[in-house]
């Protein structure tokens, strides 16, 4: 099967590198400039750097070229750019399978993935969500992995499973797109929390609490919003949120880990030099959850800081130290 992986950030880059160890792939970027920079040097400096292509792997700036050589469709944009990505495809009438790997809410609208899909090409062809523990540098390095390909048709998602799937890269089957998408998008926030958690030096036990009361906190907004408590303990829930917590190839642990040193929003993002979705998923998650009536301190705690209301160590400070209650989802 051949790939048209639309969008060059780190997770495109690196997925498209892994599928072209053994399978045709085309990589589109929307700027000609950076398409000619990846065809001259033979990786992605500005992304994902020092992690050269194989032989099939091919880039252009031409999206009618890398959906004409595909057989299946991958969206790699971040969430907002997924709108305008679906309804200039919806122009071009692709038949090919989709699949997304945008993690995050869209902003304003609040849409997951799937509904910003639904709403600005309805008639898409069949799709699924990929999501799960991966970092971007590991995938690329092929290095084993495991992830979730979502979609309402488990026969179809079965079937993108085996197409992408390669000795080290395991890949499970589900139906709930939702969930899926949620533990993706909401493990970020966490994240955040832990990063400036440990950046304070609050201590490994801390961060062991954030992680179990998040994941708590993640599956109580996530089933109020339609997911299955099974997906959240899944690899696209406590999966990924371990890594991403953990792991210091976390965008959204350093950013954490700057916040709590000091710096400013702005000027965290700015040096991060890639984007941090787990910024605007407080917000908008922060939001959802008062509306729904759903406890969620953390996310709280963590817009409270984006927004710049609570410093750093008070918000964690205060996590630590609420009435107590007991243990339970």
């Amino acid at each position: 099967m051949k790939f048209g992986v639309l969008g060059a950030g780190a997770w495109g880059t690196a997925l498209a590198i892994r599928l072209a160890r053994t399978r045709p792939v085309t990589l589109w970027t929307r700027s000609p400039r950076h398409a000619d920079d990846l065809r001259t040097r033979r990786e992605n400096r500005r992304y994902l750097p020092g992690h050269p292509f194989p032989a099939s792997l091919q880039t252009t700036a031409q999206l009618d070229r890398a959906i004409a050589d595909a057989d299946c469709l991958i969206c790699a944009v971040p969430s907002n750019a997924l709108r305008e990505l679906a309804q200039t495809l919806r122009q071009r009438a692709p038949t090919q399978p989709l699949i997304w790997l945008c993690k995050g809410f869209e902003s304003n609208s609040r849409l997951l993935p799937h509904q910003v899909l639904d709403t600005a090409w309805p008639e898409h062809p069949a799709a699924a969500v990929l999501s799960g523990p991966s970092f971007a540098q590991e995938v690329a390095r092929d290095l084993p992995a495991a992830l979730t390909v979502a979609c309402p048709d488990l026969a179809f998602a079965r079937t993108m499973a085996r197409a992408m799937h390669d000795p080290g890269f395991r890949l499970y089957a589900s139906t709930d797109v939702v969930g899926v998408e949620l533990g993706g998008a909401l493990k970020n926030v966490i994240a955040i929390a832990a990063g400036i958690s440990d950046g304070l030096g609050f201590g490994l036990n801390a961060r062991a609490a954030l992680l179990t009361r998040g994941l708590a906190e993640l599956s109580r907004l996530g089933r109020c919003l339609g997911g299955r408590a099974e997906t959240f303990m899944g690899l696209s829930g406590m999966g990924d949120l371990i890594l991403t917590c953990t792991g210091d190839l976390s965008r959204n642990r350093q950013l954490g880990l700057r916040l709590a040193a000091g710096e400013h929003l702005e000027a965290a993002l700015q040096s991060l030099g890639h984007v941090a979705e787990g910024v605007p998923t407080a917000m908008e998650a922060d939001q959802l959850a008062k509306e729904l009536d759903v406890d969620t301190p953390i996310t709280q705690a963590v817009a409270q800081i984006l927004r710049q209301e609570t410093p750093p160590h008070e918000a964690v400070g205060g996590l630590l130290s609420r009435n107590l209650k007991d243990e339970g989802l």
